[in-house]
C-alpha cells in the first residue's frame, strides 16, 4: 500500500482546495491520503518534527507531498522517514535572509513544481535546486497559490506516485 502525506503552507489549513483535490486522486488510485495540521505552528523547525512524529507509524511506501513552506518541510523530513518520494509545490527554498535553512535534497525521486508568476517564492529558488539534485521540475504559467492549475499539478503528482511505485516494485529493497 502507499500512503501520500501532505504538508500544507503557512498560510493555508490541511484540507484547502489543492490539498482536497490531490488527495481525491490519490484516493481514486486506491492509496491512502492524510493531511498534517500545521495551524498555529509558525517554526518550521516545529513542524518538521510534527510530520516526522505523524509518520513514525506509518508502514507503507510513504510519499511526501508539500507546498510552500509545506515543502520546505516535507524536503527537511523526507529522509528521516524514510519517504520513497518527493512531490513539492512552490516550495519555501533559499528564502532571503533565511538561505540556510534549506534542508539538502534528499536521496529519492523529486519533483518540483513552481509557477511562473510566484511572487512570494522566487521560481528562480526551486531551479536552483532542482539543478543541484536533477530533480523532476515544472515551471507553469501561474502564481504562488497554483490553485488555477490543480488538474494539470494532480496529473504531475499521479505520474510521479505511479513512477516511484512502479520503482519500487521492480527494484525492491
Amino acid at each position: 500500500m502507499t500512503t501520500v502525506v501532505f504538508s500544507h503552507g503557512q498560510e493555508s489549513g490541511p484540507w484547502g482546495t489543492k490539498i482536497k483535490a490531490m488527495a481525491a486522486m490519490v484516493k481514486e488510485l486506491g492509496y491512502h491520503a492524510d493531511s498534517i495540521d500545521y495551524q498555529g505552528i509558525a517554526d518550521s523547525t516545529e513542524r518538521v518534527e510534527r510530520l516526522v512524529a505523524e509518520c513514525q507509524g506509518i508502514d507503507d511506501t510513504l510519499i511526501l507531498v508539500g507546498s510552500s513552506m509545506g515543502g520546505h518541510v516535507a524536503t527537511a523530513a523526507a529522509a528521516k522517514v524514510n519517504a520513497a518520494g518527493l512531490f513539492v509545490l512552490a516550495p519555501a527554498y533559499y528564502m532571503q535572509g533565511y538561505e540556510e535553512l534549506t534542508p539538502p535534497p534528499p536521496g529519492m525521486p523529486i519533483c518540483i513544481v513552481h509557477g511562473w508568476h510566484d511572487d512570494v517564492v522566487p521560481v528562480d529558488n526551486s531551479i536552483r535546486f532542482a539543478r543541484q539534485c536533477t530533480a523532476e521540475l515544472h515551471l507553469i504559467d501561474s502564481d504562488h497559490r497554483l490553485t488555477a492549475n490543480i488538474v494539470e499539478i494532480s496529473a504531475y503528482l499521479k505520474r510521479f506516485i505511479r513512477t516511484v511505485t512502479h520503482e519500487l516494485q521492480e527494484n525492491p529493497g
